[in-house]
């Protein structure tokens, strides 16, 4: 089969709908592209980065990369080409590895933390030219994947729903089963992360909203011009899952989430050339604000940090000084601030800050025994940001969070999609993406999230 077959079901395909779809993916699959299964795989594991089952890492253990990276690996020919177009993404790993030197010099190397965080940059190329190999290069029907990731999302709706309701009928069988298949759990209450709560198939419940806003939102964007059918399907799964995860209690983070995605949808979403539809447009974002303060009155943690300040919810606090300590370590060896203390030294400067960042705690009347505690508590391998700016910072200074920044809009902008150019690779919608995505990554460390990978490959080809 040529490409000409199957190119009206690529990613710039128009609306199709019905079983040809699956007996074209079938034909693609046994004529051309034998190796899809990995991509397949890596695709449905997208949900579950937080049971033993996957690579360890500190704070999460995903699968996807590693499938991704064994794709990647099958079509190491075609991998070239890919390399090529997002040529600054792939020499991001080999400039963080030079940024490292001074660091490893002056502080030492810790192996194990540093093969950790080298993987980690290189688990978003694999998903980057996993997924640019597949729906630019081979030009694979995205029908049938896209299928099989919405369903995967649900099965992990189904799962958190079956966990919260052994949490509540008090079933101990089944809370021990999801006790010991996550790598972190937050089911028995027992747990010392704060148990009682269902985490579907996720390192942690705060990152429900890294999954419905970092992936299966743009991809409702993306769907919005090429298939309604599919946009539909999305948003009902978003809405579902946010909406469950919410009335759950599974976090606080997922209501905050919630608020600040509505509010960028809208602002995407609104014509505000139109004087109707600003108005309109305006007032559900004010709806949206009335929504996000009955969220802070309704959810206690919210209601404890707004009325105690940031010690009045112990996780929103341990995220303060889980980046202050590191970030307090790079004003001790002010040099560090430009190339960092070297992939894999986060503990360095996590152990250099600690003292500073306690006075400083002391100094504003919170608790500074909280920052030298952490950092007296955590190794090489186990210490954690909760924030990947502080991370990389940390890591590869100031220089490497630059070259992340221009790397990423570099190669978004160097495979500008024809189909997006009527208005232009900075669209509207672009621009609340990347600000959605600037927003999340707040509060999530893990390099190989698919949420900039899929940013970078699929931005330039939203439509109005």
């Amino acid at each position: 089969m040529n490409q000409a077959c199957v190119r009206n079901d690529t990613i710039d395909a128009g609306n199709h709908h019905g079983r040809p779809q699956y007996r074209s993916f079938l034909r693609f699959l046994t004529s051309q592209e034998r190796n899809v299964i990995w991509l397949l795989l890596a695709i449905a594991f997208l949900p579950v980065d937080g049971t033993t089952l996957g690579l360890y890492a500190p704070f999460w253990s995903p699968i996807s990369p590693a499938l991704f990276a064994v794709y990647c690996l099958c079509n190491w020919r075609q991998l070239r080409i890919a390399a090529n177009r997002y040529l600054p993404m792939f020499l991001l790993p080999v400039a963080c590895i030079i940024l490292s030197i001074p660091g490893w010099l002056k502080f030492g190397i810790h192996l194990n933390a540093a093969f950790m965080s080298i993987t980690g940059l290189l688990g978003v190329l694999a998903t980057l030219g996993a997924i640019a190999l597949a729906f630019d290069i081979k030009r694979i029907p995205w029908r049938t994947p896209l299928r099989i990731l919405i369903a995967s999302y649900w099965v992990s709706f189904g799962v958190g729903v079956v966990q919260w309701l052994s949490i509540r009928l008090h079933a101990k069988p089944l809370t021990d089963y999801f006790s010991h298949l996550m790598y972190r759990q937050y089911i028995s209450d027992n747990s010392v992360w704060g148990g009682g709560r269902p985490q579907f198939l996720f390192a942690e419940p705060s990152y429900i909203g890294m999954h419905l806003f970092g992936i299966l939102l743009p991809l409702m964007w993306l769907m919005r011009g090429r298939d309604r059918i599919y946009a539909k399907r999305l948003r009902d799964l978003i809405v579902t899952y946010a909406v469950g995860a919410v009335l759950m209690q599974a976090g606080t983070r997922i209501v905050i989430d919630s608020v600040v995605a509505l509010l960028i949808a809208l602002v995407a979403r609104t014509d505000w050339h139109d004087g109707a539809r600003r108005v309109r447009g305006m007032l559900q974002i004010l709806g949206a604000f009335a929504l996000g303060l009955l969220g802070v009155l309704a959810d206690s943690r919210l209601s404890a940090i707004a009325e105690n300040g940031a010690e009045g919810d112990g996780s929103f606090f341990a995220r303060i000084y889980q980046s202050l300590d590191p970030i307090c370590g790079l004003l001790t060896h002010p040099w560090t601030l430009l190339t960092g203390y070297g992939a894999g030294n986060i503990i360095n400067a996590v152990w250099a800050g600690a003292a500073k960042a306690g006075r400083l705690l002391d100094g504003l009347g919170m608790n500074g025994g909280a920052a030298t505690g952490f950092a007296a508590g955590v190794n090489a391998d186990t210490v954690w940001t909760m924030c990947a700016y502080t991370s990389v910072i940390a890591e590869y200074g100031l220089i490497g969070l630059a070259m992340l920044a221009i790397a990423s809009i570099v190669s978004m902008t160097r495979v500008f999609d024809t189909a997006a150019a009527e208005h232009g690779v900075w669209s509207k919608t672009v621009i609340c993406w990347l600000v959605l995505i600037v927003y999340l990554y707040i509060q999530c460390e893990n390099y190989a999230f698919a949420a900039l990978p899929l940013f970078i490959f699929a931005a330039s080809k939203l439509r109005k």
